[in-house]
């Protein structure tokens, strides 16, 4: 009877991968309007769950759930609140902020005609074409807006149900390994579900320090509904590299439409600078896990692939969605080389550098190969050699 080899060669193993990968990103793309509200669903449970756990111990598990589910609801609801009552101040400065952007663009208009001689009759009917296509794209931005209450609507039951099936979904896991494994899975569920308790735990607290230095530095400048625009960055900050860009570009254009000169402006940007500063090198290291930290490379492409397939949602999952792959990669053996692949720990003569290990073993052979080819080589010379 021959025997199934446990190693197939990288001829085979490299086209298998890559043909997985497509499949699972085509899955994905395909079952989009799916797929977004049950992982929201699965990063807020994981994150209700300990606070759900306290309830259960002390009551029956359907009022615990639903305890648990009126608290987020009323946190998010106070937050909501919040934002709304700093909209409207924000409103209510329109008329402002209307008068100078339209001063703005007078002078925008003037510049434009002296510099490259466009008419500004031009331009005008060019804003009017714009502002036209621009209400045909808000009348056919009314079906996302549904799709959106919709799956608002999906979230809360997809919790709930999570939760109270929590049981269920661990048994299949336990029962689609053997008994012998049962201890390994145990270990690996158990410190992946804590690690990404912490890591999503860190996350809200990160987000929530940096809306409050954002709002703070803000109103120290003086910019407009500060509290608004702080909050929005701070959620922004949640996509990486990409999300600061957005968040900075909505203050600058604040200050450019409501203060004169160039002042506030550069305290804009200084102030973000320090906060992602801080940001980067302090909270990141102590609030959230280092150990689910992604490399810059593979944050930037992750988050463009999430976007490509699932849009806005897919760039704010992407990270988290991620990071719980990585804390699973770092739990089995066959796949820490792809968690090593995430991460942004770069490996060093101390840590261990695999391939500096297995090139100097390789070029050791190498030169003793040579060396003995050389040597046989002088041998047969010595022989054919006529005395």
């Amino acid at each position: 009877m021959t025997e199934i080899p446990k190693d197939y060669p990288v001829y085979i193993k490299l086209p298998a991968i890559l043909i997985g990968l497509i499949a699972a990103v085509f899955i994905l793309f395909i079952l989009s309007d799916i797929l977004v509200p049950v992982a929201f669903s699965v990063l807020i449970a994981v994150l209700l769950n300990p606070l759900y756990s306290k309830f259960e111990a002390i009551m029956p598990k359907v009022p615990a759930i639903l305890l648990t589910l009126l608290i987020a609801v009323l946190v998010l609801v106070g937050l909501f609140y919040f934002l709304s009552t700093q909209i409207s101040v924000f409103l209510e400065s329109l008329p402002l902020i209307k008068q100078k952007f339209s001063t703005l663009l007078q002078e925008l208009q003037h510049w434009t005609k002296s510099h490259f001689g466009v008419d500004i009759q031009k331009q005008i009917a060019g804003l009017m074409t714009g502002l036209s296509s621009g209400g045909n794209m808000i009348t056919s931005t009314v079906a996302p807006v549904l799709s959106l209450v919709s799956v608002l609507l999906l979230i809360p039951t997809y919790i709930y149900l999570l939760l109270y099936y929590k049981p269920l979904m661990l048994d299949f896991l336990f029962q689609i390994f053997t008994e012998k494994n049962s201890l390994r899975v145990a270990e690996i569920l158990s410190e992946t579900k804590s690690a990404v308790q912490s890591y999503m735990q860190g996350l809200m607290i990160e987000t929530a320090i940096v809306s409050a230095l954002n709002s703070l530095a803000l109103i120290l400048i003086g910019v407009p509904s500060a509290a608004v625009i702080g909050v929005i960055g701070g959620i922004l900050n949640l996509i990486p590299y990409i999300g600061g860009l957005v968040a900075i570009a909505l203050p600058l254009l604040m200050v450019t439409i409501t203060q004169n000169g160039f002042s506030g402006q550069i305290w804009v940007i200084a102030s973000y600078l320090a906060i992602q500063f801080i940001d980067n090198n302090i909270l990141v290291p102590m609030v959230v896990s280092k150990k689910v930290q992604i490399n810059a490379l593979m944050s930037i492409i992750i988050v463009l692939l999430g976007g490509a397939m699932w849009g806005v949602s897919g760039m704010f999952l992407s990270i988290p969605l991620i990071g719980v792959l990585k804390i699973i990669f770092d739990r089995i053996d066959d796949l820490k080389p792809w968690g090593r692949l995430l991460g942004d720990e770069i490996p060093t003569e101390h840590t261990g550098l695999v391939w500096q290990r297995r090139w100097d073993r390789i070029f050791r052979r190498m030169q003793k190969k040579k060396a003995l080819e050389e040597k046989m080589a002088g041998e047969e010379m010595v022989e054919s050699d006529p005395v």
